[in-house]
């Protein structure tokens, strides 16, 4: 069983940036693949990004690539979003998944979800 608590979140006007956290509970949170998903209203939820368990493979949405930076630190069960240059329509809910089966990628099936936090960035 893993629990998932994301912080972090906040309100902020365009251009600045951002950090998430997803602090896990678990002795085997190394073990786990390690995305964040995003949910505007209205919205589907959506993949912004996530990485293997041993931090070797990171894949990004193309709407955040070259302005978001997912990463992880297995000493303190917790992965991070650095959110640079966001943008009024970056606005939504981020969720942290984690999952140790297999590599699920952009798909929703991750085993483990946060409640989220919110994110709203202003023009």
């Amino acid at each position: 069983q893993v629990q998932l608590v994301e912080s972090g979140g906040g309100l902020v006007q365009a251009g600045d940036s951002l950090r998430l956290s997803c602090a896990a509970s678990g002795r085997t949170f190394r073990s786990y693949a390690m995305a964040w998903f995003r949910q505007a209203p209205g919205k589907e939820r959506e993949f912004v990004a996530v990485i293997t368990w041993s931090g070797g493979y990171i894949l990004y949405a193309n709407s955040v690539k070259g302005r978001f930076t997912i990463s992880r630190d297995n000493a303190k069960n917790t992965v991070y979003l650095q959110m640079n240059s966001l943008k009024p329509e970056d606005t939504a809910v981020y969720y942290c998944a984690a999952d140790a089966g297999e590599f699920k990628g952009t798909r929703k099936e991750y085993e483990y979800w946060g409640q989220g936090t919110q994110v709203t960035v202003s023009s």
